[in-house]
């Protein structure tokens, strides 16, 4: 079955109007009205972001599991992130990159990060990408994770905020050596 066609109306709805991240070309399309050109050359990126980033083909919400075994907390939503812009690092079958690890950016992080291609520090208003600071939460690629852990630059992590499915990536030892919220890994020590 078409991508394209595999929602119903509520879907459709449910993305449309809340999330705002699909255009009124996609549900067009979902709903079998005649379908625009095929985007080209000069189409405009923000469509072509929204048309990349509707979270119709997604897990809900609810169904997400982070790397501790419960309900998936939200990253960020100032600035918004995850794959599907609604604050959750969650992925679903068009994240090739995998964005499901929660980390609170350092300067050396996205310095890194940008030497690899990947420049998060650059607004791009067409795109509704405010550009990332220290300090700010982001939901990120476990392999480029893993990768700046080699590099020994890898920014801290939410656990709680971290989708199990990273655990297919890095350890859960490693990422609770990185955890801002670092929960015990077996035995507790006793209170001093």
């Amino acid at each position: 079955m078409n991508e394209t066609n595999r929602c119903g109306r509520e879907t459709i709805n449910r993305c449309a109007q809340p999330l705002q991240k699909c255009s009124r070309a996609l549900s067009n399309r979902q709903l079998g009205a005649p379908q625009p050109p095929a985007l080209g050359v000069g189409a405009s990126a923000q469509l072509a972001h929204r048309l990349n980033h509707c979270p119709y083909d997604t897990v809900p919400k609810q169904q997400a599991t982070n790397v501790l075994g419960e309900p998936l907390q939200p990253c960020s939503t100032a600035p918004t992130t995850g794959f599907y812009r609604d604050g959750h690092c969650r992925t679903g079958p068009r994240d090739r990159g995998q964005h499901v690890v929660c980390a609170e950016m350092t300067g050396e992080f996205l310095r890194y990060t940008k030497k690899q291609g990947n420049d998060l520090m650059t607004p791009r208003p067409a795109m509704n990408f405010p550009g990332l600071e220290p300090g700010d939460r982001w939901c990120l690629c476990a392999g480029r994770w893993k990768e700046a852990l080699a590099a020994d630059v890898a920014p801290p992590v939410v656990l709680a905020a971290t989708e199990e499915t990273a655990l297919n990536v890095v350890s859960l030892d490693t990422l609770r050596a990185h955890a801002l919220d670092a929960a015990p890994s077996g035995d507790s020590e006793p209170n001093a």
